[in-house]
């Protein structure tokens, strides 16, 4: 019998399920199948624990069983990441021991574990989504409101998944569709917060009101035709989940569910996630051979911010390529006896910015703070520019690639029009853009960047991108308790490269 386990973030294992029992087999094929949700933002390690079941025990329930009156025969630990990216989702697994004390290592065999998509994980749902008698919240104008939608994490916190567009000054919105999948809600039971919100271009959006209702039962409001008033909490010291209940309404006009393609149906067909790296060596980020620096590197070995943003990203994005080949630049600094550079290799080389894997990305950081001095301005446009030419040429040779390039800054750029027409240019490429801000500078101008907190960029010739692909977020946020700020700007790179594959009609091959 195998046992599998999820390890929470703190350490401890939590049992999801196990396999039945085969009787009398060295080579046993089990066909019970175990339910793991798939969260593409956060690693999610599994632990397989196979046991020898006494043959008085082949009547008793798989659940009744004591494990600890069964015969260990060794355990294998993976990441549910390291299985869904094999072509085949095949990964062999070599069994062994940790704490368990057995004798001959080598005869424990090996364990083979396929993943497979639930069927229902295809479902896609469609809704459109209107209110009325929102709440006025400007003194001049009417308000300006969009949805935001989130799930709630296992730790209780909300993760935002989906969007709408920022309608102007209209009381009685009517949206464009939405689109979620079940990868994105869980399960059609799960509640799901959503939150009207006046848009503000300081990116202090306004609460109007919000609802909380499972996808299941915002259908069945669509069926019945029923609508639903906002709340907005209230506190209260005598009572702590109070509320109060607005006039204002939400209404389901539409609900559709159809299946289509999944994120990992593109993954599973051979695509590739290739992560790139811009980091910020601006002036501003004080002496690196300070302790007071943001590139200070701690004899002690404890990161920095830079190196943080680098590992958190990296550490989920480097399973879903195989080469793990990182272009990784610099910007900001003079290179030893030359001009200011905007887009330089971190590596050193002249030619190649590739490196290899996470710990090549570290190292190439390190050399480069010793082989470069800090200056300015903050630019990104040339960096943007380069990771495209990158992307421009994948597409042209006919690649499966998707590219995502995580800038790392310390301030706010300076070249707003170039940064933004490469970034118009850039939503035509198979890419996304992540920017972290790190350090104390106010980040406010920055939140230009993100559709989340604005509406869609529009380049110095008028155009606008042809979909959302850059997300902005200041680090301050990202090491808080419950979710990460890096996780929830991860976890809105599957529906990225979903809107990319459907607006260019690319379909996956049979697998």
């Amino acid at each position: 019998m195998v046992v599998v386990y999820s390890k929470r973030k703190d350490g401890q294992l939590e049992e999801i399920g196990r396999s039945e029992v085969t009787l009398n087999s060295l080579n046993p094929s089990w066909m019970t199948k175990i339910s793991v949700q798939y969260q593409f933002e956060v690693l999610q390690p599994l632990l397989f624990q196979v046991f020898d079941i006494d043959l008085h025990l082949h009547d008793v329930s798989e659940k009744m069983l004591k494990l600890e009156e069964q015969q260990f025969l060794g355990e294998a630990t993976c990441l549910l990441s390291e299985v869904v990216t094999k072509r085949d989702r095949l990964l062999t697994l070599k069994l062994g021991v940790s704490e368990h004390n057995l004798p001959n290592p080598s005869t424990f065999g090996d364990l083979t574990v396929q993943a497979e998509e639930s069927a229902g994980s295809k479902a896609i749902m469609e809704m459109v989504f209107r209110c009325s008698d929102l709440e006025i919240k400007d003194l001049l104008t009417k308000s300006d409101p969009f949805l935001l939608i989130s799930r709630i994490s296992d730790s209780g916190m909300p993760v935002p998944i989906c969007k709408t567009e920022v309608r102007k000054n209209d009381l009685n919105p009517r949206w464009k569709p939405v689109i979620l999948n079940l990868q994105q809600i869980g399960s059609k039971e799960n509640p799901l917060i959503i939150e009207c919100f006046n848009f503000s271009s300081n990116g202090k959006h306004d609460l109007i009101g919000k609802i909380v209702k499972s996808v299941a039962e915002l259908e069945n409001m669509c069926h019945r035709q029923n609508n639903e008033h906002f709340f907005v909490p209230v506190s209260n010291a005598h009572e702590c989940h109070s509320k109060e209940v607005l006039k204002s309404q939400l209404y389901v006009e539409k609900y559709v569910e159809s299946n289509r393609h999944t994120f990992l149906d593109y993954i599973s067909a051979g695509y590739q996630l290739n992560f790139m790296v811009g980091v910020d060596f601006t002036a501003s980020n004080g002496n690196p051979r300070l302790p007071d620096s943001l590139h200070y590197i701690d004899p002690s070995g404890r990161l920095n911010v830079y190196q943080k943003a680098i590992l958190e990203i990296g550490d989920v994005l480097q399973y879903y390529d195989p080469a793990k080949r990182f272009p990784s630049w610099g910007f900001g600094a003079r290179p030893i006896d030359g001009p200011v550079s905007h887009c330089f290799n971190l590596n050193g080389s002249t030619y190649q910015p590739e490196v290899d894997g996470i710990q090549g990305i570290m190292s190439a950081y390190i050399s480069a703070l010793r082989n470069v001095s800090l200056a300015g301005p903050t630019l990104f446009g040339q960096l943007i520019g380069t990771a495209m030419a990158i992307a421009s040429q994948s597409l042209a040779d006919n690649q499966q690639k998707y590219f995502i390039l995580l800038i790392i800054t310390d301030g706010v750029v300076t070249d707003f029009q170039e940064t933004i027409d490469a970034i118009i240019r850039a939503s035509d490429f198979p890419m996304s853009i992540i920017v972290i801000g790190v350090g104390g500078a106010d980040f406010k101008e920055m939140e230009f960047l993100d559709p989340n907190k604005g509406e869609k960029l529009e380049s110095s010739t008028g155009r606008v991108a042809s979909r959302d692909m850059i997300q902005f977020a200041p680090m301050k946020d990202v090491h808080g308790s419950g979710v990460s700020t890096v996780q929830s700007l991860l976890a809105e790179i599957p529906g990225q490269f979903m809107t990319y594959m459907r607006t260019r009609e690319i379909q996956t091959v049979s697998i």
